[in-house]
């Protein structure tokens, strides 16, 4: 039975008090003659106890007052309200303990609402909060998605196929920061598996350079990024993939490897290709925006980015702490 039934109508409680009194009356009389002298009150104490708990202070306070009553008459002292010193005594003992077990019920009753009501009220407050914060994000990659419109529309009427090429690249940029602020609002803010995020964005980079000859093998295990990781390292990523697939296979099919490891502080993602290669000098080009976007983009995560000649085309690789690494310095 819920323990707010008796509550929410005071006439439930009064008659829960006055069943209880007289259950334990009927008890304590019943054995009487089996319980040995001194023990007036031993079946009415758990009848205040449960009253108090179930119904609150006024019935409990009527459930002792009918139980002292009671036992004043029948078992204390000679027969009837007798006003010797031990009867006095008797009855003063008997309602500081009532008053006692009445105060601490009640209180830790009330306090113990208090704390469930504060709960509810947090819990309702935490709900509203990721509500808003989800509807922010989504209005967010909205607005980006709108300037990368903007961007695109800019390409098409540049006449400077200079303009055209770097406007229709902030466009596929600013597109790409939208879709991974999507990405990371529906997951609410949980950490975000990189295979599925990578995998749809290198599709994705694939299609709009229209390189089915190309194969993209991508492999994580179980790492996800946090909120924080997850544009930057992805935004890297592809610059690195649209940097193989225009320079590394110009006439020919290939290959392209992404592979995230986690090694408790540090993580690592590794973009390899079996292209043609890139020398040193071009590694290090000031002028690339690519390159600078890549550098900028590790110096926020707190890594390091670099780009070599391997045996077999080219490989890149990006070392940066991982979150808890970050959140412990």
């Amino acid at each position: 039975m819920p323990q707010d039934f008796f509550r929410r109508a005071a006439w439930r409680g009064y008659l829960l008090a006055i069943f209880a009194w007289a259950v334990a009356f009927g008890v304590r009389y019943g054995l009487a003659h089996w319980f040995p002298p001194g023990f007036p009150y031993l079946t009415f104490f758990p009848a205040v106890v449960l009253v108090a708990y179930y119904a609150g202070l006024r019935p409990a306070v009527l459930t002792a007052t009918l139980s002292g009553l009671t036992a004043w008459w029948f078992w204390i002292g000679p027969p009837g309200f007798d006003l010797a010193v031990a009867t006095l005594v008797a009855l003063g003992f008997y309602i500081f303990v009532a008053a006692v077990d009445i105060f601490f019920i009640v209180g830790m009753d009330g306090a113990s609402r208090r704390l469930a009501r504060e709960v509810e009220r947090n819990a309702a407050l935490a709900e509203s909060r990721d509500i808003l914060l989800r509807e922010v994000q989504h209005r967010v990659s909205n607005n980006i998605q709108v300037v990368s419109a903007l961007l695109s529309l800019e390409a098409r009427a540049a006449a400077d196929p200079g303009a055209r090429k770097a406007l229709a690249d902030a466009s596929t940029r600013t597109a790409l920061v939208a879709s991974i602020q999507r990405s990371l609002a529906d997951a609410e803010q949980q950490a975000t598996a990189f295979e599925d995020l990578a995998r749809t964005i290198v599709d994705d980079a694939l299609a709009a350079a229209a390189r089915d000859d190309v194969v993209v093998s991508i492999s994580s295990g179980e790492v996800a990024l946090s909120a924080e990781e997850a544009t930057p390292v992805v935004l890297i990523m592809l610059e690195c993939v649209n940097n193989a697939l225009e320079h590394a296979f110009p006439d020919r099919p290939g290959r392209i490897t992404i592979e995230l490891c986690d090694h408790g502080e540090i993580r690592t993602l590794v973009i390899a290709d079996d292209g043609v290669g890139v020398s040193e000098a071009a590694s290090a080009e000031p002028g690339s925006l690519g390159l600078r976007i890549i550098k900028a983009l590790a110096r926020q995560l707190g890594g390091q980015w670099s780009l070599r000649s391997a045996d077999t085309g080219a490989c890149a690789r990006l070392s940066w702490p991982s979150a808890a690494a970050s959140r412990r310095t």
